[in-house]
């Protein structure tokens, strides 16, 4: 019987896996199309009234308001999640992902309804953004309390590794679709393809997460006096408010880094150094390729020598090749632009990988989603959408020199290092901890204890 038990635990741990992978593949699918797009084609369709310079601005902003509505789902999802549970969560917000991915595809540009185009365009990426803060953290909450101890770090880094494969998938369909097609016809209809197809993922997601069951985790917290009386976002506030602030900083330089590799990096490879557009998406999927390298290597070995050793490994090499990456890109050479863009994203996507299980491993499980979630989508806000704009800005200004973005990046990464070094090692903590009622009630002197700890 035990045996039996074990292999049905095995069996919903690898189910929660795949369900996981699947929702966040998706998630980055989408936001890998619309970064590309926002930085190639977008400019042209949606504000063409605008010079080049301001258009590209413009389409990058709206990029940014994706991300800055994340937040705001990251709220009122966590605290559903830490309420009412993952599962059935996961379900709305991986729909909500996939109907506004192919509604994008279907919209009409600013020279068939004018001023409504881009209007639209920035509701949907608002909705698209609010279920990626529910979304993202939510899964690999899934996926980490259904999680054996000792693989905790691999099931990480299979999450963690989504990102660079979708972004290997929408890049090898967009330049497919490029180099099969007259520009003309990409611009006219090309880019929509992939929107549109998204919505197959959407219903492979449904499927998989509705064999899922609950977490452990959270049925057992449902059982106990904690749900009575548990407000998640008040404990967040009142009882775990230092993690997530050491949270929220550590996560800006990996996110930071992410989003200047691939959603920046296209924009200055073809408008500045002359590279083209098909070359540059050939030496994004390259550099993808070591980024899933890097994610799953990392899960693995921080369930070997821990989250944090590995974690400040991979930042000071990420910092190293910080310095570099630009010096090395400006040669145009393709060999060396694809060993910088490599190890560049590879060495942060080591800490990407992590993000998951150190995340999930730093709550109780009656705030984890919220807090997780708050600390997840505040580093999108401020390290994530805003790179590629401040990153376009800072260019312009210093008249194509790159290294004001490098010292904004740079310091940014310094604070991530500080902010691992003074955390605690998590690995094989209990995930199924709840805070005590009393913590959760308010009684002064377990708030005491709970400060002490």
């Amino acid at each position: 019987m035990e045996n039996d038990s074990n292999s049905s635990s095995r069996s919903m741990a690898n189910r929660a896996v795949t369900a996981a992978t699947v929702g966040t593949a998706l998630e980055w699918f989408d936001f890998t199309l619309y970064g590309v797009v926002a930085a190639t084609v977008l400019p042209k369709l949606f504000f063409p009234a605008m010079e080049p310079g301001s258009a590209l601005l413009a389409s990058l902003a709206t990029f940014s308001v994706g991300l800055a509505a994340r937040p705001l789902g990251a709220i009122i999802c966590g605290h559903l999640g830490d309420k009412i549970g993952r599962r059935n969560l996961m379900l709305g917000t991986v729909s909500a992902m996939g109907i506004t991915s192919m509604l994008m595809g279907l919209l009409p540009t600013y020279a068939q309804i004018g001023i409504l185009a881009p209007i639209l365009l920035v509701l949907l990426r608002i909705i698209q953004g609010f279920a990626l803060g529910g979304e993202s953290t939510g899964g690999q909450l899934m996926a980490l309390e259904h999680a054996p101890a000792a693989r905790r770090g691999r099931y990480s880094g299979l999450i963690g590794m989504c990102a660079p494969l979708s972004q290997i998938v929408a890049n090898a369909v967009l330049l497919l679709l490029s180099a099969s097609m007259s520009a003309d016809d990409f611009m006219s209809y090309g880019w929509r393809i992939p929107f549109v197809m998204s919505f197959v993922l959407v219903l492979v997601g449904i499927y998989i997460r509705m064999r899922v069951e609950e977490t452990p985790a959270f049925v057992q917290m449902k059982q106990s006096a904690v749900a009575t009386v548990s407000s998640p976002l008040r404990d967040v506030f009142r009882l775990h408010w230092q993690t997530t602030l050491r949270l929220l900083p550590f996560f800006c330089g990996p996110t930071a880094m992410f989003y200047l590799a691939v959603v920046f990096t296209l924009g200055y490879l073809t408008n500045t150094l002359g590279v083209p557009k098909q070359t540059g998406f050939t030496l994004l999927m390259i550099a993808n390729a070591c980024a899933i390298v890097g994610s799953i290597m990392g899960g693995l070995l921080s369930d070997r020598i821990g989250r944090k050793r590995t974690l400040l490994i991979a930042s000071t090499a990420t910092f190293i090749m910080m310095m570099l990456y630009f010096p090395l890109l400006q040669t145009k050479d393709f060999a060396t632009m694809a060993i910088a863009m490599g190890l560049f994203l590879g060495f942060t996507q080591v800490q990407t990988g992590i993000q998951p299980v150190a995340f999930a491993e730093a709550f109780p499980t009656n705030v984890r989603y919220s807090a997780s979630a708050l600390a997840f989508t505040g580093a999108s806000l401020f390290a994530g959408g805003p790179i590629p704009i401040v990153a376009t800005w800072l260019l312009t200004l210093s008249n194509g020199s790159p290294w004001a973005l490098v010292a904004l990046v740079g310091t940014l990464n310094v604070i991530s290092f500080c902010m691992i070094a003074i955390g605690p090692e998590t690995a094989g903590v209990d995930m199924n901890r709840l805070d005590s009622v009393d913590e959760v009630a308010g009684n002064q002197h377990a708030q005491v204890r709970h400060a002490n700890s």
